[in-house]
């Protein structure tokens, strides 16, 4: 299986050069993992029974049997996140192997093709954390080097201050567009001014994702302690589970027709998933 994604990537190119995806080649969730890293999650909001899962040799999309088929032309999908008042809108940004930012790139036909909106703020920009806030899907935050905001949907971008130090990821509030999250090395940090100034949620632990569903629920992995869930409201987390083994999670997709169906990706490649709210796992496709 060592050229796996030298077949699937050109299976692909035949297939787009017909105009179509269909043909290409599937693999496994478990063989993807060996070939490529992953750099986010979605389900997909046209059919809840696929999960798209953003790698930076393409986006994939995978059925609960974990068979997963490469539907977009390959890239390097950082700061991968979809349009939450668009099903077929999805969002990311990267570096390809051959060189060059991509700045901020977007998808209107659910992942196939993909176009560059805009180089961002002293760009081309490579956000490898990006977040679009539910609560305005007008605005959106991306890290290169500062964090940069965009308020009319990704075209324009300005830089807006310094970052949290040893930035992991970045999530928007559902309850209002200028509250972010910051999981960092240190902890997890909220921003209740659009990232002018940041103040520290949970201390003492690395934070490896931060994650803000439709309904105001804020999760996170907190190294040591497992998956964590509160309502933004409070923003007094509780464990979810602590059964995943050595596992540190990167990245989580919540089922948006479905909260109790969860699915993770851990810093090993593995993919899990839950359908009762985070506290039992099994791995996608056993």
């Amino acid at each position: 299986m060592k050229q796996l994604l030298g077949i699937l990537v050109a299976s692909l190119i035949a297939a787009t050069s017909t105009g179509s995806a269909a043909g290409a080649e599937a693999v496994s969730v478990s063989q993807l993992k060996e070939h490529t890293h992953i750099h986010g999650l979605a389900v997909d909001r046209e059919n809840s029974g696929k999960l798209l899962i953003a790698t930076h040799h393409g986006l994939f999309r995978a059925g609960s049997d974990g068979k997963a088929e490469l539907i977009s032309p390959v890239q390097d999908f950082m700061g991968f996140t979809p349009d939450p008042s668009d099903p077929r809108s999805l969002y990311a940004s990267g570096h390809p192997a051959g060189g060059g930012n991509l700045g901020f790139i977007a998808s209107a036909d659910n992942g196939v093709t993909w176009n560059q909106v805009s180089p961002g703020a002293d760009g081309p920009v490579d956000f490898h954390q990006m977040t679009v806030s539910s609560a305005d899907p007008q605005v959106l935050y991306g890290a290169y080097g500062a964090l940069q905001v965009s308020r009319d949907a990704g075209k324009t971008w300005s830089v807006v201050g310094l970052l949290p130090e040893k930035l992991i990821d970045l999530a928007a509030s559902a309850k209002d567009a200028d509250t972010i999250y910051a999981a960092t090395e240190g902890g997890l940090s909220v921003s209740r001014n659009g990232g002018l100034t940041w103040e520290t949620v949970v201390d003492g632990a690395p934070v490896s994702l931060v994650e803000v569903t439709a309904d105001g629920s804020v999760y996170a992995f907190v190294v040591g302690r497992g998956l964590v869930r509160s309502a933004e409201a409070a923003l007094n987390f509780a464990p979810l589970s602590s059964g995943l083994s050595d596992r540190i999670l990167l990245h989580l997709a919540v089922d948006p027709a479905d909260k109790d169906r969860i699915f993770v990706a851990s810093h090993q490649g593995d993919i899990l998933a839950s359908t009762d709210g985070g506290v039992n796992w099994t791995e996608l496709g056993r």
